[in-house]
């Protein structure tokens, strides 16, 4: 009966994945909001989801989507949460440019849908429901570092200015009308679970192919960038930690450390005993019609609040992922090797 319920939208994306595993680890009951669609894309989780008829896992998935409002409300008295982690965007910085219209519907105004039906539902059974925001360091583009909760934002693509808005919509929802809302103002956050398409999963999985002979080219934009990169699993404990306090608020989580895309790039090169500027060319399509340039975040706020800390630095980081694509690579090379004779 004491049993927290928690949803999370987004919960087969890496971040969503990565907390439904923490949440289960502390007794949560679980529910993920998915799209429907002729294939739902469960690769993130189908380690620990089962069948709710076939196990005791209790995570279960139900059918919205952001761009809907009937749906959220549906899903919300469904299942009746204590707690909401919203993780659902259209969160590819790069793709905004190209669907700039689609990005703000679903991450900017999708968060305003879900605030009103958190809202009404509050008003409806006088149940107070946490929920947390997953805002973006994206938002901060132009200004200087270091970055922290009092940095004016600068957005510099249509997937940061819907993340401000986003942020402001919690913002003042939590003043308006007391809800427990709060903006978790997260800095680049990486793992093996991360989107092929993303600059860092690009590279360690390029690299693993390369390496067993399976790709001989990786094409990027701009390596002079510089991001503040740290691992997805640190980062959901703090969105965790940030629906505990007795009080909502925004926080930064940041490892306080920046490295260029090209150092990210010769450390997993590096640790494979190749030499990347052999394999990388530059590609102009990659690059943003406005770029970030530098992105570095002061997570004190986070540290002293929340007790919070990261665990894992940038070389383990690396680590991690080269080695895991590396045996992906390394297993795709095998099967080609075996359906050859």
């Amino acid at each position: 009966m004491n049993e927290k319920c928690a949803l999370i939208t987004g919960i087969t994306g890496q971040d969503g994945s990565y907390l439904a595993e923490l949440l289960l680890e502390k007794g949560y009951r679980v529910y993920g909001m998915v799209r429907r669609s002729s294939s739902v894309q469960k690769t993130r989780i189908d380690h620990f989801y089962r069948d709710p008829h076939l196990t005791k896992v209790p995570l279960f998935l139900e059918y919205g989507d952001l761009a809907d409002a009937s749906s959220i409300r549906h899903v919300l008295t469904t299942v009746q949460p204590d707690e909401i982690y919203n993780l659902a965007a259209q969160s590819h910085v790069r793709i905004s440019f190209d669907q700039a219209e689609y990005t703000f519907d679903v991450t900017g105004t999708g968060v305003l849908r879900m605030l009103e039906a958190i809202r009404d539902y509050r008003d409806a059974t006088n149940k107070q429901v946490r929920f947390y925001q997953a805002s973006s360091s994206e938002m901060f583009g132009s200004s200087l570092p270091p970055q922290n909760e009092e940095t004016p934002f600068k957005p510099r693509s249509p997937y940061a200015v819907a993340k401000v808005a986003s942020f402001w919509h919690t913002a003042n929802y939590r003043e308006a009308y007391n809800l427990h809302c709060s903006n978790g103002i997260l800095f680049n956050h990486e793992s093996e679970r991360r989107g092929e398409n993303f600059v860092t999963r690009k590279i360690t999985q390029a690299a693993g192919l390369i390496k067993v002979g399976l790709q001989k080219k990786l094409y990027l934009g701009n390596l002079e960038a510089k991001r503040d990169w740290g691992h997805a699993k640190d980062y959901v404990e703090a969105m965790w930690l940030m629906l505990q306090q007795d009080s909502p608020d925004d926080y930064v989580v940041s490892t306080g450390e920046s490295h260029s895309v090209k150092e990210f790039l010769e450390s997993v090169f590096s640790h494979l005993g190749l030499d990347w500027q052999e394999y990388v060319e530059t590609d102009p399509y990659y690059f943003r019609p406005t770029e970030v340039d530098f992105l570095l975040g002061d997570s004190s706020k986070a540290r002293n609040k929340l007790n919070w800390k990261p665990k894992i630095g940038f070389q383990e980081l690396v680590r991690i992922m080269t080695e895991y694509d590396l045996e992906q690579a390394e297993r795709e090379a095998h099967a080609l090797q075996f359906r050859k004779g």
